[in-house]
């Protein structure tokens, strides 16, 4: 169950970007960061970089987290931040991710599902990641 709540984050983060502001200057690399900069970090972008992901980076694949978040990220803690990360994460994160998997466990001993011939895939960002059509889901019972 983790695994899969964590690949479903991963594709489909609960926003797109974060926007944070530097204190004071500092170097990243070989640029320097001047103090009071806005910069956004494109969650998103990052949860699909192949450089970080591999080449399926755009493939639902759970197993990428059999070993854990960190072998997953191939030990970049920063690689993967659906929900941000230090001091300015989501306070609702550890609710959210357990809401999910007690909802999941509860519908999957009853139902199996699949979609709707009628369900069209389309992310939309308006404060957080939705369907911009709904989800439609056939529920079958078991």
């Amino acid at each position: 169950m983790n695994m899969v709540v964590n690949e479903t984050l991963r594709l489909y983060s609960p926003v797109a970007a974060v926007i944070r502001k530097i204190k004071k200057e500092v170097r990243l690399g070989k640029l320097v960061l001047p103090a009071n900069l806005e910069i956004l970090i494109p969650i998103i972008a990052l949860h699909h970089d192949p450089q970080l992901w591999g080449d399926d980076v755009h493939l639902f694949k759970p197993e990428r987290f059999v070993e854990g978040i960190a072998s997953a990220t191939k030990y970049n803690s920063a690689a993967f931040i659906p929900f941000s990360m230090g001091p300015r994460s989501c306070v609702g994160m550890s609710f959210a991710t357990t809401e999910t998997k007690v909802a999941l466990s509860m519908i999957l001993q009853r139902y199996a599902f699949s979609l709707s011939p009628t369900y069209v895939h389309a992310p939309f960002p308006v404060i957080t990641l939705q369907p911009q059509h709904g989800i439609q889901v056939m529920l079958h019972p078991l």
